[in-house]
C-alpha cells in the first residue's frame, strides 16, 4: 500500500488531480493500492500547519511508499527529514518548483521548500520532459528523475452527444482550460474577435473561479459587441462531457504559456483534432507547427488569428492535420501504460528501501 499526499479534495477536475485519480483506479491491477491523504486547502502557507499531524498519520500507517503531489510538496518541508528517515518518499511532479499562477514572492519561497522536499525523495516521477529539464537545472540529478507522462485514452462520452457546436458557422473551436492568465484566454479572445462573425463558434470549458480578477477581465472582453453570440461558456464539466465536446469540435485551441504537460492537447489529438497554441511550455514536445496543428509565437495575436481563420475556412487542411495529430497521439502512452510505469517505480523504491 502507498499513500499519496495531496492538497484538498483529490477528486478535483484539473490535470494533476485527474492524473492521480486515473493511476489510483488502475493501480490494483499492478499490485499497488494507492490511498489519498490531504492537507487542508487554505491560503499559502497555512496548510503546513497540518504537517506534523499528517506525518504522524503516515508514520503510524507505515505504507510501503509515500507519494508526494507537487501541489503539496512545500507543506511537507517542516517534517520531510523525519519522514524520509522512516519511509521511502517519491515525488509526483506536475508543476515546476514554486508552482504556477503565483506572485514572485510566493514562487521564490515555495520553490525553495519544494526543492527541499524533492532532494529528500528517493525518486521524482515527472509528467514531461520539459519538467525533467527544469528539475535538472535546479540541481536534481537526472538519475533520480523518471518521466511518466499522462495517458492519452479518453473517457467514454455520455450517451447524448454534445450537439452542433458550430451553431450555423463554418467551424467549432474548443478551448479547455481554467480562467487564469497563463492559459492565454484574453489573447485567444482578441484573436478570435478578428475573425469574421460567421466564421466559427468558440467554446470555453474550465473553472471560472480560480482567479477572480482575471475572470472579471475575461467576462468584460466577452461582453463587447464583437464577441457577442459567438462564444459559449460551459464552465467546469465532467470528463465524459469534455470527451463529447472533443468529438463534436473541429479544432482545439489553447494559447497557454506555461503548460507542464498539456494533457488536454494530447486528449484532443487522440480524437483527431488539430491543435492550436503557442511555442511555450510542453506543446512543442507534443505537436509540430504545420504537421499536427498550428503553433505561433507567444503573444502573437495576429499570428493566432491567422491560424484560426485558416483552419476555420479549410476543412481538408483540418482533416489532414487532425489525422496527423491522431497518429502522433497514438505514440503517447495509454493510461494503462502510465499506471504500469508509475506502479513499477513505486515497487522498485519500496524494495530498494
Amino acid at each position: 500500500m502507498a499513500q499519496l499526499v495531496t492538497l484538498g479534495d483529490p477528486a478535483q477536475l484539473t490535470g494533476g488531480y485527474l492524473y492521480h485519480q486515473r493511476v489510483a483506479a488502475l493501480a490494483p491491477a499492478h499490485g499497488v493500492r494507492l490511498a489519498f491523504c490531504s492537507f487542508p486547502e487554505a491560503a499559502f502557507p497555512l496548510p503546513a500547519l497540518a504537517a506534523r499531524r499528517l506525518a504522524r498519520a503516515l508514520l503510524a500507517a507505515q505504507p510501503q511508499a509515500v507519494v508526494i503531489d507537487s501541489l503539496a510538496a512545500a507543506y511537507l518541508a517542516p517534517v520531510v527529514r523525519e519522514l524520509s528517515a522512516a519511509l521511502p518518499l517519491v515525488g509526483s511532479v506536475h508543476q515546476p518548483p514554486g508552482g504556477l499562477d503565483h506572485g514572485p514572492l510566493r514562487t521564490r519561497l515555495q520553490a525553495r521548500l519544494d526543492l527541499l522536499v524533492y532532494r529528500r525523495a528517493a525518486l521524482l516521477l515527472v509528467a514531461s520532459a520539459s519538467l525533467a529539464e527544469t528539475l535538472t537545472a535546479c540541481g536534481i540529478r537526472p538519475s533520480r528523475i523518471q518521466v511518466v507522462p499522462p495517458g492519452r485514452d479518453i473517457p467514454a462520452a455520455p450517451a447524448s452527444p454534445a450537439g452542433d457546436l458550430r451553431q450555423g458557422r463554418a467551424a467549432a473551436f474548443l478551448c479547455v482550460g481554467n480562467w487564469v492568465a497563463r492559459k492565454g484566454l484574453l489573447l485567444l479572445l482578441e484573436a478570435f474577435a478578428r475573425l469574421p462573425a460567421d466564421t466559427a463558434t468558440l467554446h470555453l470549458v474550465g473553472r471560472t473561479d480560480v482567479d477572480h480578477s482575471y475572470t472579471a477581465r475575461v467576462r468584460a472582453r466577452l461582453a463587447r459587441p464583437d464577441l457577442r453570440g459567438r462564444v459559449v461558456v460551459h464552465g467546469p464539466v465532467a470528463p465524459a462531457q469534455v470527451a463529447a465536446l472533443y468529438r463534436a469540435a473541429d479544432v482545439f485551441v489553447l494559447p497557454s504559456t506555461q503548460e507542464p504537460y498539456g494533457t488536454v492537447y494530447s486528449e484532443a489529438m487522440a480524437l483527431g483534432l488539430p491543435v492550436v497554441g503557442v511555442a511555450a511550455g510542453n506543446l512543442p514536445h507534443l505537436a509540430t507547427d504545420g504537421v499536427e496543428g498550428r503553433i505561433v509565437a507567444p503573444g502573437d495575436v495576429t499570428g493566432l488569428a491567422a491560424a484560426l481563420l485558416e483552419l476555420a475556412r479549410d476543412e481538408p487542411l483540418r482533416r489532414r492535420l487532425g489525422a496527423a495529430a491522431r497518429a502522433r497521439a497514438l505514440t503517447h502512452p495509454t493510461w494503462e501504460e502510465t499506471a504500469a510505469r508509475f506502479c513499477a517505480a513505486l515497487r522498485a523504491v519500496a524494495v530498494c528501501r
